[in-house]
């Protein structure tokens, strides 16, 4: 047998999973991000309290939930949520922690860097090439790192509904890097932009920093292809209407299961035909001229989108 609530609360962190065999479920992998879901969880009830986890495609692997949790720094408030349905042993004493995220000491915003700055004007011209404008720098405190672990890295802050830093991306400008992305070892669980939302208009939700900045009005970036559970919260308890989910087609399983969940819950859904490109290819008045010719979705068009996936 499995414990569906404690099926629930992983499926609040990592996605709805899909159910394989023999107790275990299937869900996107969070350390290699592959495209499928490669990380599977056995919720099998055993006298050891243990739901054993491996993924297919990076080897990472463990037998405790709280140690995956830990792992990909879900928000110490999960970790808590899993104790009362799991056999935690003795020994496991870790204590949980909430951390104050703070910037890189070496950030500097890439507002009115100076002439002399070669690294600050390679970064400068990295996020113009990109679409990225002096007032888009100005709004979101874009800055870059010179030196320390996020060296020769864009920096996009997200601020919470009290301007209070609640997460960064690291994004890499040296073309000759093997390091592309970098981020900050704390939870995704937040609402990424809260500061610019307006949450009594219509909203659009994106995959990464740099789409929501392209998008420009209304818009949350997911930091991924889930909607995590604080922001899945915050969308069903508001009063906004109408969400527009722009996700990639790689993307398209989980861009229908949270349209159908939003319907469910009484939203206007429109999803965002792309056409196989990011928002921040097509750039603002591309994207807001394809919202503008996009129609609600029904059930009918989304159980046909559904079998379309089969």
């Amino acid at each position: 047998m499995v414990n569906q609530l404690l099926i629930n609360v992983v499926n609040s962190v990592l996605g709805t999973g899909k159910s394989t065999s023999k107790g275990n479920y299937a869900y996107h992998c969070p350390f290699c991000n592959h495209h499928k879901p490669k990380l599977e969880i056995n919720f099998s009830e055993n006298d050891k309290g243990e739901n054993p986890w491996h993924c297919w495609t990076c080897n990472k692997k463990g037998k405790s939930l709280v140690t995956l949790f830990k792992a990909i720094h879900a928000d110490p408030d999960k970790i808590k949520e899993l104790k009362p349905y799991l056999k935690i042993s003795s020994g496991d004493t870790t204590p949980i922690k909430s951390s104050i995220l703070k910037l890189p000491k070496e950030f500097k915003p890439l507002i009115n860097i100076s002439d002399n700055d070669i690294v600050g004007k390679h970064a400068l011209n990295y996020i113009k090439k990109r679409g990225i404008t002096e007032d888009d720098i100005l709004k979101y405190n874009i800055g870059y790192c010179e030196g320390g672990k996020y060296n020769n890295m864009i920096i996009v802050p997200s601020y919470d509904s009290n301007g209070n830093l609640n997460y960064f991306t690291a994004r890499n400008f040296d073309k000759n890097s093997t390091l592309k992305y970098k981020n900050p070892d704390v939870s995704r669980d937040i609402i990424p932009f809260e500061l610019f939302i307006n949450w009594e208009v219509p909203l659009i939700l994106c995959e990464g920093m740099f789409d929501a900045i392209a998008i420009k009005r209304n818009v949350i970036p997911l930091l991924g292809k889930n909607i995590q559970s604080n922001l899945m919260k915050k969308i069903v308890t508001s009063v906004v209407k109408k969400i527009y989910i722009a996700l990639d087609k790689d993307a398209l399983k989980e861009a229908l299961q949270f349209c159908e969940q939003l319907m469910n819950e009484g939203k206007e859904v429109y999803l965002v035909d792309l056409d196989g490109k990011d928002p921040s290819e097509l750039g603002f008045r591309h994207f807001t001229e394809l919202i503008q010719h996009t129609y609600p979705l029904t059930f009918s068009k989304l159980f046909e989108k559904k079998l379309n996936l089969i």
